[in-house]
Parts: C-alpha cells; sequence; structure tokens
C-alpha cells in the first residue's frame, strides 16, 4: 500500500495530484485531508481495480470526521480529475453510502439536522425565522419587505435513496457555496431546498445565477439525471407574521 504522507518520499504521483486539487479547490481544513483509507482509493486506481470498497471506507471515515457530505464527494471528484477520468456514479455512490453508515454512528439533533444530508431541516429554519421576526419586531420593520426565500426545487420521480441523497448533498454544497454562512437554509423535503435572504435589487439575478451553479455541479458529479430539467429557483415571498411562515414552510414541505 502506497506509505503515509508522513514516511518515506514515495509518496504515489496520483495521490499528491489529488491531495493538491482538493485542498486548492474544495477541502476546508487541510490537516484533516488525510486517512488511510486515501491510499486504498488509490492503490485501487493504480492497479486498475474498482476502488468501490475503498470508497466506502473512506466515506465512513470522513463523516466521523465530521466532514460533509459535499465536500467529500467533491474531493473525490477531485481525485477523477487529478487521473483525468470522469467521475464514476458507483464509487460517488459507494462513497455516499459510507457517508450515512459513518453519521449513523453519531448523535444527531433531532430536529436540526437531517441525518441522510447534514442539512438543517425545516424546523431549523422555522426557529431561524422566529428569531428574524422578533428582531423586527424589536426594530420597527416588516419581514416582507427585507426578508425573502429562495427556494430550490430539483424533485423528480423513480430516484433510487442514494440517487437522492447525493443529489441534495450536492444542491445543499452548491448552496454554501453561493451564500456561505450567515444565510440560515434547510432541506425542506426530498429535492427541495429554501435559503432565508435579505431583500434586495439583485436577488432576482442571484436565483438565476443559483439554477445554472446547481445544474453543472450535478453534471460535474455525474446526477445529471437526478434533476428536474429545468430546475427551478424562485424567490418566495415572507408574510407579515411568523405563524404565516410557518405555514407557508409546511407548503414548501408538501
Amino acid at each position: 500500500m502506497t506509505p503515509h504522507l508522513g514516511g518515506p518520499p514515495r509518496a504515489s504521483d496520483v495521490r499528491e495530484r489529488w491531495r493538491i486539487a482538493s485542498l486548492s479547490e474544495v477541502w476546508l481544513r487541510p490537516g484533516d485531508w488525510y486517512h488511510p483509507a486515501v491510499d486504498a482509493v488509490v492503490e485501487a486506481i493504480e492497479e486498475g481495480r474498482t476502488p468501490e470498497a475503498a470508497a466506502q471506507r473512506l466515506g465512513s471515515a470522513r463523516s466521523a470526521a465530521g466532514v460533509g457530505i459535499g465536500e467529500a464527494m467533491d474531493d473525490l471528484v477531485c481525485l477523477y480529475r487529478a487521473v483525468a477520468s470522469p467521475p464514476e456514479p458507483e464509487v460517488l455512490r459507494a462513497l455516499a453510502l459510507g457517508w450515512v453508515q459513518g453519521r449513523e454512528k453519531l448523535p444527531v439533533l433531532s430536529g436540526v439536522r437531517d441525518p441522510a444530508t447534514g442539512m438543517p431541516t425545516s424546523d431549523y429554519l422555522g426557529e431561524r425565522l422566529r428569531e428574524t421576526y422578533g428582531a423586527a419586531q424589536v426594530a420597527g420593520t416588516l419581514v416582507p419587505q427585507t426578508y425573502c426565500l429562495v427556494v430550490v426545487d430539483v424533485a423528480v420521480d423513480g430516484l433510487d435513496a442514494w440517487q437522492r441523497m447525493a443529489r441534495s448533498a450536492a444542491v445543499g454544497r452548491t448552496l454554501d457555496q453561493i451564500f456561505g454562512e450567515g444565510h440560515p437554509m434547510a432541506a425542506m423535503s426530498d429535492g427541495v431546498f429554501a435559503v432565508l435572504c435579505k431583500r434586495g435589487d439583485t436577488i432576482a439575478q442571484v436565483a438565476q445565477s443559483l439554477r445554472r451553479v446547481v445544474e453543472k455541479n450535478a453534471e460535474i458529479l455525474g446526477l445529471g439525471e437526478s434533476l428536474r430539467r429545468p430546475t427551478r429557483v424562485w424567490v418566495e415571498g415572507l408574510p407579515a407574521t411568523h405563524d404565516g411562515a410557518l405555514q407557508l414552510l409546511h407548503h414548501l414541505v408538501r
């Protein structure tokens, strides 16, 4: 097996290209990229074997380390880019299954995070909206005039469990890329997502850009057939009260 990064200077060129690409493009914390399963994946690639079993081990390790499924999948795509080969859906599926298995071993705060994707739930978004309406009342402002939801609908029928999970992870990763921190977001239901945003002159353009990036990222991950085409993205106005906002979230969940 290929030696550890800290061992003798005989590290695999493939692994080094993978590591460099991942750290420069998608990986958030360079110090936790390496895991022995990385070597197993690279060894399988170099020997012309399928890396599915090693990818599943890697997915479980990534999950246990607190790495999101989107980041883990983006990382694996960097490996295929390093070897100039298209991502193999079966290997991405194995990684995703391993990630879920690792996630199931961890304690999860019920109602806050979806255990399959790691994304916040609609209950979480409802609580953040409660804070938003409360702050607006104190400030003497109106939420419908200052905030809105950007909603993404990629739902299609006939997908298996891993396709739905991988699609949700890919969309969640895209939402993080576009909006970053400070924008509460949630997986509302299978294939529907919402982000709380401030209203502004550019929000419609952001929504249009989001559609393109969601579809592009899905194609890169080999998930193009798992998305509604065209992807539906729209700006949803918020009602005057928090109770009305909760009813809106309930409608989106359905």
